[in-house]
């Protein structure tokens, strides 16, 4: 009795909570929820987010907001809405992704703050554009290794073959050669474990661990690894910074050496993340093209000469001759952005004439800001290159690389996830792969 009638109040409690937030003020945003505490239109929403982004969108307007799994999430989907996700001082990205980063790899928030800014910075400065020219050698070096693997003829699932291919080329350039498991007889269980560490990666970050136990048998073999990998990485530590791996950087930026097989776990995640599917992206429409294919094999006959059983060295100055793939890689990028990135309101805003309450988490969706046809003529179709003076496709190719890194990786519908970022401009939206 006494059991039931504890559960009986905590049901009635997660009822009164539901309602509380999804009862609208007059000057916010129209709310979608439903009859179910806690969980609201999360069955809704997560069967397929962007057709319910659209749907939402043509039925309460450019402004709405979504109660599920207990939060609120406020979604501007118009010019004016972009501009102040990017450039208002009452939002917070940090608070926004706490959580999902405790949920994910276990670290805890006052961890977190304490970590993050310090981390980013060093991230974003070892993996800039002036310091790539550091990873080219051992890149190609890896690609080459791996690439040989595959042999001269064959047939293969192509996410599949980009996966295999960049997983141990990416990991041995950022951890050191022989750190985290690259070989054939090792890799197997680790690739089933890492899997379904990434293909659950958007739920887990959202729900509590007990409802996913196969992710979370995944999360600690994985985290029981890294403890292996960071022990390795310092026993290797050297003191000149030129021969430090980006893991043994993170290592000497930490603060708490008992979270550092945390970050390891996270840093992994988010290169692959990040690398795979935007060269998977990239490789289908450039494949689906014949004219587009021709005219790059031409560019790098024309920088590498034709192609023969020499290993081939790229150079920082050879990536600047090839810029075409750069433009194809920003026109996958721009088809397949995420469903939405996130920041949390710190401080209530005012977006046209509804008010955003602080706690909600502002929602920017750029796989349709993407696909606004004021913008990009023929929006779903892939366009990499069009000649000057034809709306401006080509000035926005120009002016994305001014853009700020502030995105974060989301699950789309269909089969591909990426962090992206953009141009604070609210008709400039850049796409660059980034970490976080």
């Amino acid at each position: 009795m006494a059991l039931a009638l504890l559960l009986a109040a905590i049901l009635g409690l997660l009822l009164v909570k539901s309602v509380l937030l999804q009862l609208r003020n007059p000057s916010s945003p129209p709310c979608i929820g439903s009859w179910i505490p806690w969980f609201g239109a999360a069955f809704q929403f997560g069967k397929a987010p962007l057709e319910f982004i659209e749907q939402a969108r043509s039925k309460y307007g450019p402004i709405f907001t979504i109660f599920a799994l207990g939060k609120r999430f406020t979604f501007v989907t118009d010019e004016e809405g972009a501009e102040v996700f990017f450039t208002s001082k009452d939002l917070n990205f940090e608070q926004a992704v706490q959580q999902a980063v405790q949920n994910a790899v276990s670290v805890p928030a006052e961890a977190f703050y304490q970590n993050h800014g310090n981390l980013y910075t060093m991230m974003k400065g070892k993996m800039g554009p002036s310091n790539l020219h550091l990873f080219t050698d051992t890149l190609c070096k890896e690609l080459h290794e791996h690439m040989g693997h595959l042999g001269t003829k064959g047939t293969d699932d192509l996410n599949d073959l980009v996966r295999h291919v960049m997983y141990p080329a990416v990991v041995n350039t950022l951890f050191g050669k022989g750190v985290c498991p690259t070989s054939q007889s090792e890799i197997k269980e680790f690739e089933e474990h890492f899997q379904k560490y990434d293909e659950d990666f958007e739920y887990a970050s959202q729900m509590p661990e007990c409802f996913l136990r196969n992710w979370s048998k995944s999360k600690k073999w994985l985290l029981k690894l890294f403890e292996k990998v960071v022990l390795d990485a310092e026993k290797t530590n050297p003191s000149e910074t030129t021969s430090k791996t980006l893991l043994q950087h993170l290592l000497d930026n930490l603060q708490g050496r008992h979270l550092a097989p945390k970050y390891g776990l996270l840093m992994l995640w988010a290169s692959q993340a990040n690398a795979v599917p935007i060269a998977f992206w990239t490789l289908v429409f450039v494949l689906s093209c014949p004219s587009i294919y021709k005219k790059i094999m031409e560019d790098l006959a024309s920088v590498f000469g034709k192609a023969g059983r020499d290993k081939i060295e790229v150079s920082g100055d050879d990536l600047k001759k090839l810029s075409f793939i750069k433009w194809c890689t920003l026109e996958a990028i721009r088809l397949r952005s995420p469903g939405a990135i996130t920041k949390r309101v710190v401080n209530p805003i005012k977006i046209q004439n509804f008010t955003i309450p602080a706690g909600d988490m502002l929602m920017l969706s750029p796989y349709w800001l993407h696909r606004n046809p004021k913008y990009f003529p023929d929006p779903e179709v892939f366009k990499p290159f069009l000649p000057t003076g034809s709306l401006e496709r080509g000035k926005f190719r120009e002016e994305c690389f001014l853009g700020q890194l502030c995105g974060i990786r989301r699950r789309e519908a269909s089969m591909s996830r990426k962090v992206v970022c953009y141009h604070g401009n609210p008709v400039v939206y850049c796409a660059v792969p980034i970490q976080i």
